[in-house]
């Protein structure tokens, strides 16, 4: 299958191709990636992901289709209604700064396919240079985020931007034979947007690389029906699909 930019998100690209959110989406929940890759669930669209949206369809040059295909946040004159006004803050701080617009000047949206572990992979890059690889991230803050396995850690490992990166890295130098470094541009939804350009080292990616290549087959078998995919029984998904065979003995809540 040839990806454009038309059918890159399609339902047939996402069972041909592993993308980052994929395997992140299978990483949490292996039963509710595998639904929703089958259309039988679709993740709630929230205010705050609309906003980023919002601002990444500015810089991809499509935001007149964005604007098409979410009129509910807009108010009868064109105008952003109030929950999401704070976008065309966010992309005025961010043209504001001559380094971030430099970093977002590159190749926009240039989408590549590869192999990891024989499995095939997609990405879209929001801006490729000739001497690196930068990704555009608007999020609530970049502040250090607590998670359940690492406590208190750097946002972009807590949301696997590192992930994201490493994956990135590897489809480009299998298409160019290049190994760019990678960049986050980073700006916030906060009252005051703060941004930052973040270089994330080698060894972050490498390790995040590993762990890609650690778990892509299981998943990719769980998308052809080799493998039965675990349920998390915490995720909107396991609740609303959970059927009850047995009581629960109270003392199992002492355990959780």
């Amino acid at each position: 299958m040839k990806l454009t930019k038309r059918n890159y998100f399609s339902k047939k690209a996402n069972k041909e191709y592993m993308s980052v959110s994929q395997f992140k989406a299978f990483s949490k929940c292996p039963a509710a990636a595998l639904a929703e890759i089958k259309g039988k669930y679709k993740r709630d669209v929230t205010t705050a992901l609309l906003v980023g949206s919002y601002v990444d369809s500015y810089f991809e040059g499509t935001l007149e289709i964005f604007k098409k295909k979410n009129p509910e946040i807009f108010k009868k004159d064109g105008s952003l209604k109030a929950d999401y006004t704070q976008a065309n803050l966010i992309i005025q701080r961010i043209l504001a700064d001559k380094l971030f617009s430099e970093y977002l000047s590159g190749q926009k949206q240039v989408i590549m396919t590869g192999n990891i572990c024989g499995v095939p992979v997609k990405i879209k890059i929001d801006s490729l240079h000739d001497d690196k690889i930068v990704d555009l991230k608007v999020m609530a803050s970049l502040d250090n985020v607590y998670t359940d396995d690492n406590g208190f850690c750097p946002f972009f490992e807590a949301w696997e931007y590192d992930l994201q990166g490493a994956v990135y890295q590897e489809i480009v130098r299998q298409n160019t034979g290049k190994k760019l470094p990678f960049y986050l541009a980073a700006a916030t939804k906060e009252k005051v947007t703060d941004i930052d350009i973040v270089h994330i080292p080698q060894d972050t990616l490498d390790l995040a690389l590993d762990r890609f290549k650690r778990d892509i087959e299981a998943f990719d078998a769980m998308k052809k029906g080799i493998i039965k995919p675990d349920r998390c029984e915490k995720c909107e998904y396991c609740k609303t699909t959970k059927v009850l065979t047995v009581p629960t003995e109270a003392d199992e809540y002492y355990l959780l």
